[in-house]
């Protein structure tokens, strides 16, 4: 027995050496961790079970048969974070480059499948070559069959993907198909074709971090929620990321014990918005102001600027967050803002995590570039999102409010359970100049003093509409407070909504315009 138990232990020792200390030193040389490195500092120390590590490949094409790694290229299994269960598989980039052969596929899609029946969150590490070439369409075959379980899971359990080296060609899809994608700076990188094709095809010179590295897709294509600057900082964003979202779509997320303290109410908040309408000002003030200290954390903060989502607590309980910020493009909805909004709120409502919306939206942005490219569907997204959006959802507006905007950032009309204004909040179909112009037009160009007439015909329309008081005499405001009194009554409201049920109409799926 005593050998036979040697024999284990020499085969675990080789298992966990994955391709060889030469490979894991030239992986440390480039300052990326290995692995199983990536799961120590995952997971709760001493909880990380491992499953498949005697796993090997079974192919014997183009010299295979005489290569063979323990595991074949990714460490798979299960352990806790914050004593939470998860399931995770990293890949490791000293067997074959990290490459994606049948069996390391089938390795994946076991964790992914008992991720879905014991309704826990999945986490992939990736670091990855791609396909392993010599296998062929089994390698092929391999990714599809994660695609498939990507799109089964995706709204059953949360799937994280962490992009720690390179990502390319069909591999990109997995973690586009899953919640959030976090990339490492200068280490990893995502495209579809790499730089060589690009040149050959379009005959543009792009370096690989040019084309796909982490800044890139934090801020042009909005590929990558998250642009960490090391492997330890993805690694911590991970961990705090999962403090936010529960187990899967049938718990509620984590709270945290919060006890009231005898005033709730925050003076700061009166003196954020300016007198003058035009002027801009950050809404993560506000933000900041209203939650509990230090709990904000912001997703996309690199895309799409003019909008702000992100976790926060709330008395303790987790909520999500979607804002305009009038302090970029004076907080206007675009085609960028749109989708990313829409895609943060639809991952809440799968994960029954309470929407509050602080808005601040002068409208839609105009111009050639944004219809061409379709703002009247990427618009209809964030509409179509909210609509469905079945979780507790509260608004503030805290100054504009115009136009079609005014219906798409979650007003009471598309579901909204309560909505709050400030006093400083302008609902109208249009900014005054624009609406006295189009309304008064005859009695403006006929005046002694049209640009007088003017004027004063937008003080006129000021004093009708730009204001919260004809729209909460319509109910379509539900109580106009003080700014100070909002976290208050936020708190308050949400624990009225802690109950909330809404069935919706019988269907298989709906259609969103995508």
């Amino acid at each position: 027995m005593s050998d036979k138990i040697k024999k284990l232990e020499e085969t675990i020792a080789l298992a966990k050496l994955g391709g060889g200390k030469a490979r894991i030193d030239s992986q440390h040389k480039k300052g990326k961790l290995t692995a199983r490195e990536r799961i120590h500092f995952l997971l709760d120390e001493g909880s990380f079970e491992e499953i498949g590590m005697f796993v090997t490949h079974r192919s014997t094409e183009f010299g295979l048969q005489r290569e063979k790694y323990l595991g074949d290229g990714v460490v798979t299994g299960y352990g806790t974070i914050h004593g939470r269960p998860v399931y995770v598989f990293a890949q490791d980039f000293t067997v074959f480059g990290g490459s994606l052969s049948e069996m390391h596929a089938k390795k994946i899609c076991r964790i992914m499948d008992l991720a879905m029946q014991n309704g826990c969150p999945v986490i992939g590490l990736n670091d990855s070559g791609g396909a392993r070439i010599q296998e062929g369409v089994d390698s092929l075959g391999g990714y599809a069959d994660i695609f498939y379980r990507n799109t089964l899971a995706s709204g059953v359990v949360p799937q994280i993907s962490a992009i720690m080296g390179p990502c390319a060609g069909g591999a990109v899809y997995s973690p586009a198909l899953t919640d959030f994608i976090l990339m490492v700076q200068n280490t990893s990188y995502m495209f579809v074709t790499g730089p060589n094709v690009v040149k050959t095809v379009t005959h543009e010179e792009v370096t690989s971090e040019e084309l796909g590295g982490a800044n890139t897709h934090a801020t042009k294509s909005g590929v990558t929620h998250f642009a960490c600057a090391n492997g330890m900082e993805c690694i911590q964003y991970i961990k705090k990321l999962l403090s936010y979202i529960p187990q899967n779509c049938e718990e509620l997320p984590p709270a945290l014990p919060y006890e009231q303290s005898e005033s709730e109410i925050r003076p700061e908040l009166n003196t954020i918005v300016p007198d003058n309408s035009n002027t801009p000002y950050d809404i993560r003030d506000v933000i900041n102001g209203v939650i509990d200290t230090d709990s904000f954390f912001e997703v996309h903060k690199d895309y799409a600027e003019n909008i702000v989502v992100g976790f926060a607590r709330l008395g303790g309980k987790s909520i999500g967050i979607v804002a305009n910020q009038p302090a970029y493009l004076a907080g206007v909805l675009d085609i960028h803002a749109s989708v990313k909004a829409a895609r943060f709120v639809r991952f809440c409502d799968c994960f029954n995590i309470p929407l509050l919306v602080f808005e601040d939206v002068p409208g839609f942005l105009p111009g050639t570039d944004q219809e061409w490219n379709g703002i009247i569907t990427n618009g209809a997204k964030l509409l179509f999102a909210f609509c469905e959006a079945t979780v507790p959802r509260i608004t503030v507006i805290t100054r504009k409010a115009y136009g079609g905007a005014y219906d798409v950032m979650n007003s009471k009309h598309i579901g909204a359970d309560m909505n709050y204004a400030w006093p400083t909040a302008e609902i109208a179909v249009m900014g005054a100049k624009g609406a006295a112009e189009i309304i008064f037009k005859k009695e403006i160009s006929e005046a002694e003093n049209p640009e007088a007439k003017l004027k004063e015909k937008e003080q006129e329309y000021l004093e009708h509409f730009a204001n919260p008081y004809r729209a909460a005499e319509r109910g379509f405001i539900d109580e106009v407070i003080k700014p100070e009194q909002t976290r208050e009554k936020l708190i308050k409201a949400f624990k009225m909504l802690e109950n909330k049920a809404v069935k919706l109409p019988r269907k298989k799926h709906a259609n969103i315009p995508l």
